[in-house]
């Protein structure tokens, strides 16, 4: 697309729609886009980058409107499906149209080097960190400058993309999120199939998304694809405790360089410890002392995400001391782990949950950041996945590693056949016979009521959702300010 098109993007609060939207206009398109429901942080970032956002989905959003000619071009998200208002106007006029992925691929990855992170868990953060460490060595190796786009928005950029113009005789690094989800209604393989990378990570893989895989064997086979994509000149880092990732590697005709804690890996962490919510150890490569590494992050799965981070800039010439840098100064990702609010001695932390292996790692990282505090986990089971009971077991299990717990309804429950449908109440009652003070609450203002009273100084309230989960996030802050008088303490 060499001359500027109007490019309009249905679903365009999704966190990959989104930041497509700004890596558009910076190429100087003129961007338009629409979706259902509009929340942060992508509703915030298409605001303050002037792009109009129009709700709720008509046929009159695809012009003339607002001064707006016609669209050229269409972006379909992955989200919608036929009987969409404007889907169906594109498909009736015949306005030229495609996904979100495809054309990732046409206008921003040709001539670079395609760096992607995929995996069921910690793609987003270890984007985000990978990206971080790029733009630490570029200011002293200006070669390392990336283009970026992550699936949130990363708190060093407080933004979710970047776009650099390219240089001659480079091939700048484009660093970008691999998602396994389907790419649009007219092309059901994972978006990741269009990046074509040069060189990856896989942290893990796990049944997930229910919705469109049947089973575990089908996730795998993508993954598998996506390995297959790696040119033999190519590298893949792979997390090294996890069966299915090495089953997914196996066939790899590229260098595999497994990380993790594993004796015989390449790169392997050493006397990881958690201190003040922050995290420090040593990193060997091929059994030999790379460098010392600190993270102002709780987690082992955050130093695992680093370590992945670090492994692949590593393998692609940047240097340890930029990577050990950036590492010690990387700010997190909106909506991980992020602390919303201090309120009465009450922390509020948001955290984008949509898996029970998720849900598991996020409460034992509040374990470690928060030690001898009481731990409240707040889900609404919203996500694909946290709807249906054929991972209900497993939810029980994570959510049993807080103190109390409170469930909400099923988001939009009506749209999952009730012989596949996550019962919340059978959650309740199993964590209550294993002693946890456990509840549902019919929505937002509802779980604010029940749990304002019963809040402590010192306790930490985990929300999970990944959605708006009905403003919770301000509501519950707001509630506690009201009160007469502090809570008093455990």
């Amino acid at each position: 697309m060499g001359t500027p098109k109007h490019i309009h993007l249905i679903g365009a609060c999704g966190t990959a729609m989104a930041s497509l939207a700004g890596m558009l206009q910076a190429h100087g398109h003129r961007v338009t886009g629409s979706d259902a429901a509009a929340y942060p942080p992508m509703s915030d970032l298409l605001a303050s980058l002037g792009i109009p956002l129009m709700q709720p989905y008509a046929t009159a959003n695809l012009g003339p409107r607002a001064g707006l000619s016609r669209p050229d071009l269409v972006v379909v998200g992955n989200a919608i499906s036929r009987g969409n208002l404007e889907l169906e106007h594109v498909l009736d006029v015949r306005i030229p149209f495609t996904s979100m992925a495809a054309l990732l691929h046409q206008e921003f990855l040709a001539g670079r080097e395609s760096l992607v992170v995929a995996g069921t868990h910690g793609k987003t953060t270890t984007t985000s960190m990978l990206a971080w460490i790029y733009e630490v060595a570029s200011r002293t190796q200006p070669q390392f400058a990336p283009s970026f786009l992550i699936g949130g928005v990363a708190e060093n950029f407080g933004t979710s993309f970047m776009v650099r113009p390219p240089q001659d005789g480079t091939r700048q690094p484009f660093i970008l999120e691999g998602d396994e989800y389907d790419t649009a209604f007219f092309d059901k393989g994972p978006k990741f199939l269009h990046y074509f990378p040069d060189a990856a990570i896989l942290t893990h893989v796990e049944f997930d998304h229910a919705d469109i895989y049947p089973d575990l064997t089908a996730v795998k086979t993508a993954f598998k694809r996506f390995v297959n994509l790696i040119p033999r000149r190519g590298r893949i880092v792979a997390f090294d405790g996890s069966e299915n990732v090495s089953e997914c590697v196996a066939k790899s005709f590229c260098q595999v360089e497994r990380y993790g804690f594993a004796a015989g890996s390449h790169w392997r962490l050493a006397e990881l410890q958690h201190k003040a919510g922050g995290s420090q150890w040593t990193l060997l490569r091929g059994g030999e002392k790379f460098a010392e590494l600190t993270l102002p992050m709780a987690g082992e799965h955050n130093a695992l995400n680093a370590t992945a981070a670090a492994a692949l800039a590593a393998g692609q010439g940047v240097p340890a001391e930029a990577i050990a840098q950036a590492l010690s100064t990387f700010k997190s990702v909106k909506r991980r782990l992020e602390v919303r609010a201090e309120v009465a001695g009450v922390t509020i932390i948001d955290d984008f949950a949509h898996h029970p292996t998720a849900v598991r790692e996020t409460l034992r990282a509040l374990r470690t950041a928060y030690p001898d505090r009481r731990l409240w986990a707040v889900l609404e089971p919203r996500s694909n996945t946290l709807r249906r009971n054929v991972f209900e077991d497993a939810l029980i299990e994570s959510l049993a590693l807080a103190d109390r717990s409170v469930i909400a309804e099923v988001f939009q429950s009506e749209a999952i056949p009730e012989s596949e449908r996550l019962n919340p109440e059978n959650v309740v009652a199993a964590l209550k016979a294993r002693g946890q003070q456990s509840a549902l609450g019919a929505d937002a203002d509802a779980i604010v009521a029940m749990i304002v009273p019963e809040l402590r100084a010192g306790d930490v309230v985990a929300i999970l959702s990944n959605g708006g989960f009905g403003g919770i996030y301000t509501r519950l802050p707001q509630a506690l300010q009201k009160l007469p008088g502090a809570l008093k303490a455990l």
